[in-house]
């Protein structure tokens, strides 16, 4: 998908951060765009943004609260019938809240894992229901490379949820396998968005504009899992992924 051809994208989360960042990168490309956030007026922000710099795409903005999971669905169907297709849907919206466990904040990891990983079901199921009808379709999902092992402190409930979802996304692409419906999950590294902002200096960090380009670039590329930035991430994914635990004590 992509390769030059215009597509219709659908993006959660769009208002901020790398939801906003990808739709200026798919919106350079010339790709029509469905963008949902809580925040309308931002969204309208980017609406106008886009068009500006892009007139001849099409840019459709609605609000959304991916934690109301009926709303997740008529918004999906809504721009699925406004734009009669939705090519490619991007399943982003989420949140950094969690804390570490048995210290007072359940809360905080409950909102984390219900946004995460409930809601980011809620939006792969929607986005199955337009792609089965149709036959077609690009679900992308944006995990973590705290997916990838269990993670200490704050980002233990964190890690958790990304894992879920990268798990989510890789049962849907095993039953998909051989079919026009294709899954793509992203593991981003430290990328400096709202989410993050509060962080100290983070090793590899990359800006939002830098980062938002590169997955933008990695989802293009057609791979069913990509690292991103490439480098350095996909090569610490890979010794992540059979580090034992001191090293990856060390590591993180």
């Amino acid at each position: 998908m992509g390769g030059g051809r215009r597509v219709n994208i659908l993006i959660t989360g769009a208002s901020v951060g790398l939801g906003r960042g990808m739709a200026r990168e798919f919106a350079a490309a010339g790709h029509s765009l469905a963008l949902c956030a809580r925040r309308v007026d931002a969204l309208q922000a980017l609406r106008d943004e886009l068009l500006a710099a892009a007139p001849g795409i099409r840019v459709s903005v609605r609000a959304l609260d991916v934690n109301c999971h009926e709303d997740v669905f008529s918004v999906f169907r809504d721009f699925a019938a406004e734009f009669g297709t939705l090519d490619r849907i991007v399943v982003n919206a989420g949140v950094g809240k969690g804390q570490p466990l048995g210290t007072g904040y359940f809360h905080a990891n409950l909102a984390t894992a219900q946004t995460n990983f409930v809601a980011a079901l809620a939006q792969c199921e929607a986005a199955m229901e337009l792609f089965r009808a149709q036959g077609s379709g690009h679900l992308v999902t944006i995990s973590s490379m705290s997916a990838l092992r269990g993670m200490p402190r704050n980002m233990t409930a964190y890690g958790a949820t990304k894992a879920g979802l990268a798990s989510l996304s890789e049962g849907l692409r095993l039953e998909l396998l051989g079919t026009p419906i294709r899954v793509t999950t992203v593991y981003p590294g430290y990328i400096r968005t709202e989410i993050n902002d509060f962080a100290g200096k983070l090793p590899f960090e990359v800006d939002e504009a830098t980062g938002s380009r590169a997955i933008v670039r990695a989802i293009e590329s057609g791979r069913d899992e990509v690292y991103v930035p490439a480098w350095p991430w996909r090569w610490i994914g890979m010794l992540m992924r059979v580090a034992p635990l001191w090293l990856l004590r060390r590591m993180i």
